[in-house]
């Protein structure tokens, strides 16, 4: 049997990496972005059910951004909106922050993880990352949502709904005035840069937007249509052909379906099963281009109360899933211990791929796509412990 660290592997394969084997987490508990409370306890919840001890367990080393509590203590006094736009000087306030760290992690070459928080946080890990990396930086957002409105054209005024707009450089001078609280955010992501997959929700301004710029999109009708293989390799063709282009990758976890997510804020029928959430991630780490990875909007208030209890689950899915470690498939397929999924109600997925499902002795998956949803596992815990499992697996490898 050999075991290579999944540490080893990847440093092997960055292409831009200089400290590929170390993570530099930001940690953003942050509801500000939208109106639902609990939001801001996801990255604290991820941190309690082991999320550091299980990146060290596959060989890396973790640096964790300071103080992340002042993202609680720094909310104003007094926030009145501007034009539409709730909790603006807030908002801004927590993304001049995330950008600062992330972009300190990123220029010491660590992969910089930022944990949510909503996705309004998305406005600084960007700016921060493509301060490092530049204009060149390819963005794939795995969402619901294409949080794109602009100022003008949000409905809501939720800023989670916002940060690309604000990045890609779409508001005009009404939107973002020379003494706007936003004012410091340059546009520093080009439009052709972005690809989404996994869309579903999309305001009818936003679509106008998406069209008026030729931004590209795979919606969940091109996931069905082609399978999810094909839909992440025409997402990296558009945006990075050759493979030779830094990618940060932001993910929002309702880009899942809610069955096998549904503690979050603003969740969406018809999404990602966990395989294929699993795929993508695995994908984009397998490139040696992956940068940066924002995981956000868990909100573990939003489960179950009468089901919210062990956190014990969680950690043994993550401690068990194969990801610690590679490990000899031949081995492995030998092994009655080892058992795992393959989804064969979508294309694009064949065996190899769905190795990745194997699981240790600790414990088996439910069914992923909801139908036959293992009860056991607290709704509370299944939002955590599929954005961790998504964690992973950006930092897998095939074997």
């Amino acid at each position: 049997m050999t075991l290579v660290t999944d540490a080893q592997l990847m440093a092997d394969r960055s292409k831009f990496l200089k400290n590929s084997t170390t993570v530099g987490i930001t940690c953003v508990p942050f509801s500000g972005g939208q109106p639902k409370g609990g939001v801001d306890d996801g990255p604290v919840e991820m941190v309690r059910f082991g999320i550091l001890d299980q990146i060290q367990g596959m060989g890396y080393s973790v640096e964790l951004s300071e103080n992340m509590d002042k993202y609680r203590t720094m909310q104003p006094a007094h926030d009145p909106p501007i034009g539409k736009l709730k909790n603006p000087r807030y908002v801004s306030m927590a993304a001049r922050r995330v950008a600062e760290q992330v972009q300190a992690h990123c220029s010491q070459g660590r992969l910089a993880v930022t944990l949510g928080g909503d996705h309004s946080i998305a406005m600084g890990t960007l700016v921060g990352s493509s301060a490092v990396y530049g204009d060149d930086l390819c963005v794939v957002w795995i969402d619901a949502h294409s949080d794109i409105n602009t100022p003008s054209s949000t409905d809501s005024g939720n800023l989670h709904g916002c940060p690309l707009s604000f990045v890609l450089g779409l508001c005009d001078e009404s939107d973002v005035p020379a003494d706007s609280p936003f004012a410091w955010v340059k546009p520093c992501i080009r439009q052709s840069r972005l690809v989404y997959i996994g869309l579903r929700d999309v305001d009818a301004g936003e679509k106008a937007i998406l069209r008026k710029h030729n931004i590209k999109a795979f919606s969940m009708h091109d996931v069905d249509k082609y399978g999810i293989g094909r839909v992440v390799e025409m997402a990296l063709d558009h945006v990075n052909k050759d493979r030779v282009l830094p990618i940060h990758m932001s993910f929002d976890v309702d880009a899942l379906d809610p069955s096998v997510a549904p503690a979050t804020g603003t969740p969406v029928r018809g999404g990602l099963t966990f395989r294929e959430g699993h795929y993508i991630c695995e994908a984009v780490a397998e490139t040696g281009c992956l940068v940066a990875l924002d995981l956000v909007e868990v909100n573990p208030a939003l489960g179950d109360p009468e089901m919210a209890g062990s956190t014990t689950t969680a950690v043994k899915l993550i401690s068990g899933n194969g990801f610690c470690f590679i490990i000899d498939k031949e081995v492995a397929e030998q092994s009655p211990t080892l058992k795992y999924t393959i989804d064969t109600s979508r294309g694009g997925i064949d065996s190899d791929v769905a190795f990745a499902e194997a699981l240790t002795n600790q414990i088996q998956l439910p069914e992923i796509r909801g139908r036959a949803l293992d009860k056991s596992v607290p709704e509370f815990d299944f939002g955590i412990e599929v954005s961790l499992e998504l964690l992973m697996a950006a930092d897998y490898l095939e074997c």
